[in-house]
């Protein structure tokens, strides 16, 4: 597996990340805030800020950032894996999509999408740092890590909803086969290149293809090889 993929897997695992900005009202002085963000298809990170917000006033100002992220399992701080994506914040295109997307993962936002002082931003990366482990330490260029565009961008809330209807018994099966959860409620929330998201009885768990996935087609061969490994 590339570094490039690897770091994306990564960074689509988690849910939150250190966000690094550069303070306005400190002369630039690095100002860090927690940030929940969604990788978006193409790798690039989604988040919901609002115009209040000290980050906000200070990507406004400046749009350099980085946004670290970890595995949030692991206590050994040192040896655990990690992705700082260095980038610019830019105000997202005016997209519905974007917040229905959004929606699925942090369905508690709905609140602040009703707030007209939060709106996205879309975090593009110019580099990222990548640490898999010991040893396992790599700058990866956006050009390598940015995915260009791919038929399932536009068929994901097809197969969402086929899933969800038709196979939800199937999902209950990767929970615990590929997770070790035992999960009554469960719901697939997205679908990208690399890999599926389920929310399990309120938790989030992420999937992983072996091989990059573009279409629905190819989704669904990957989909029924995973299912036959929980058999």
């Amino acid at each position: 597996m590339s570094n490039a993929r690897a770091a994306r897997q990564m960074l689509r695992a988690h849910r939150y990340g250190a966000l690094s900005t550069l303070s306005e009202k400190f002369n630039g002085h690095p100002f860090g805030s927690i940030m929940f963000y969604l990788v978006d298809h193409d790798g690039s990170l989604l988040i919901l800020i609002s115009t209040l917000a000290e980050h906000t006033k200070n990507i406004r100002h400046d749009a350099r950032v980085s946004l670290i992220t970890h595995n949030q399992n692991d206590l050994n701080i040192q040896s655990q894996g990690r992705v700082t994506v260095v980038g610019v914040a830019q105000p997202a295109e005016n997209d519905p999509r974007i917040a229905v997307r959004y929606l699925r993962h942090f369905p508690e936002a709905e609140s602040y999408l009703a707030m007209s002082d939060f709106s996205f931003y879309r975090i593009l990366p110019r580099t990222l740092r990548y640490i898999g482990g010991f040893g396992k330490i790599h700058w990866v260029s956006a050009i390598s890590y940015l995915v260009p565009p791919y038929p399932l961008i536009a068929q994901e809330d097809d197969v969402i909803a086929h899933m969800n209807v038709d196979h939800r018994d199937t999902l209950r099966r990767y929970c615990e086969h590929f997770h070790q959860c035992e999960a009554v409620d469960v719901e697939m929330l997205g679908i990208d290149c690399d890999g599926f998201d389920v929310c399990a009885d309120g938790g989030n768990l992420r999937f992983d293809f072996e091989e990059m996935v573009l279409d629905a087609q190819q989704a669904r061969h990957a989909l029924v090889e995973m299912a036959k490994r929980t058999r």
